[in-house]
């Protein structure tokens, strides 16, 4: 009767190891320091969001690991092998930066672990040519695309640009170029500044030595004010467009006058109140909303944390079709859970509807985007 008993108490203990074992592991690497910070703050608070609103998939729970990537794209190549090889996560999702998170995407590739950058980079393939990664914001081509439209409809002839000396300000700038020699509308400067600069002026300089008629604004969150608040000091009083980028706390707080006014395109979360009930983020966006206030203890006022919520959409969609074929923590999960993403279809986020294909970094289209303006302070919708 003893044996029996104690048989059966081992059997339960492996029974329960082994379902232990079977838990889903996700890495998030973010910016919780350095230039990516204002940004990756708002990543992580996204992420304690989604958290909030489902920790589990089915019957599987999941385990969230966080590290801090310093806004270095090699502390975040690091972190990523870290995670993988000592703790074997299941599935990556990160960063700040798009040179960290490119960074992240090699990793990703060499390990064979599913990434879901929540930064808008084109993920590179791996030497087999096997995709890895998809990227969950909207394409800066797409970002652009929508804001030189709207150039166009404000009879913008020509414009100044000015962004960031890195991978984000090349996206800006080269999503740019194709729409406006199709809007007619010239681009007349190509200026650059680090992350880490305090000042534009000579750059601002330049610009305004063109005579522009708006100026696109390629960088983000509080770096993102330097150029507004530079041209506002030399009286520049015309108008400005920019990127989800922009769509952040700092940018209005440090920018102030400066940037009032300013045109940005944005994911409709941003606006989720002001939209049609008909439309397809609204309900959503509004459960994010209160997840996130319940997780932070606050409203969420910014576009980025939306992404961290959706990239989680996106998982535990996946995982639930991952499930069918493989056990978690496996490499047949991991792959499993890969083709799942890149087989996700008419998923609805707060930010777009997402459907990903073999070969695609990006699963939205043009209804992932709508034009705001910031008035006093606060983002409307503008059709």
């Amino acid at each position: 009767m003893k044996t029996s008993i104690t048989a059966a108490v081992l059997a339960a203990s492996l029974a329960m190891a082994a379902a232990a074992k079977a838990e889903i592991t996700v890495g998030f690497v973010t910016s919780q320091s350095g230039p990516g910070s204002s940004i990756g703050v708002l990543y992580d608070r996204g992420i304690k969001a989604a958290a909030e609103y489902a920790l589990s998939v089915g019957a599987e729970k999941i385990k969230l690991i966080q590290l801090d990537d310093g806004s270095d794209p090699s502390a975040a190549t690091r972190n990523a092998r870290k995670l993988v090889e000592e703790s074997k996560v299941d599935l990556l999702i990160g960063t700040a930066t798009a040179p960290s998170s490119i960074a992240m995407a090699a990793v990703a590739n060499e390990l064979k672990v599913p990434l879901i950058s929540i930064s808008p980079i084109t993920p590179p393939a791996s030497d087999s040519g096997d995709r890895w990664a998809i990227a969950v914001p909207q394409p800066p081509s797409l970002m652009v695309k929508v804001v030189v439209d709207r150039m166009k409809r404000d009879s913008i002839k020509n414009f100044a640009y000015i962004g960031f000396s890195d991978a984000w300000g090349d996206l800006v700038y080269n999503g740019a170029q194709k729409p406006a020699e199709a809007d007619g509308i010239k681009i007349l400067t190509n200026e650059r500044y680090a992350r880490t600069d305090t000042s534009v002026t000579g750059q601002v300089l330049k610009m305004l030595a063109t005579r522009p008629d708006a100026v696109l604004l390629g960088g983000s969150a509080t770096q993102g004010a330097l150029p507004p608040l530079a041209l506002a000091e030399r009286g520049y009083k015309g108008p400005l467009y920019g990127t989800p980028a922009l769509l952040n706390t700092d940018f209005i707080r440090v920018g102030g006058k400066a940037v009032e006014g300013v045109q940005v395109s944005a994911g409709p979360v941003i606006v989720a109140e002001q939209l049609p009930d008909s439309h397809f983020s609204k309900k959503i966006s509004m459960e994010f909303r209160a997840a996130y206030q319940k997780a932070n203890g606050m409203p969420t006022t910014d576009g980025f944390s939306a992404y961290s919520f959706d990239a989680w959409l996106i998982f535990l969609d996946a995982a639930k079709r991952a499930m069918a074929t493989a056990k978690p923590g496996t490499p047949e999960f991991r792959t499993a859970l890969r083709n799942a993403i890149f087989t996700t279809k008419d998923l609805g986020g707060t930010h777009a509807i997402y459907n990903f294909k073999p070969g695609d970094s990006y699963g939205v289209d043009e209804r992932a985007l709508v034009m705001v303006r910031l008035v006093n302070g606060q983002w409307k919708y503008e059709p």
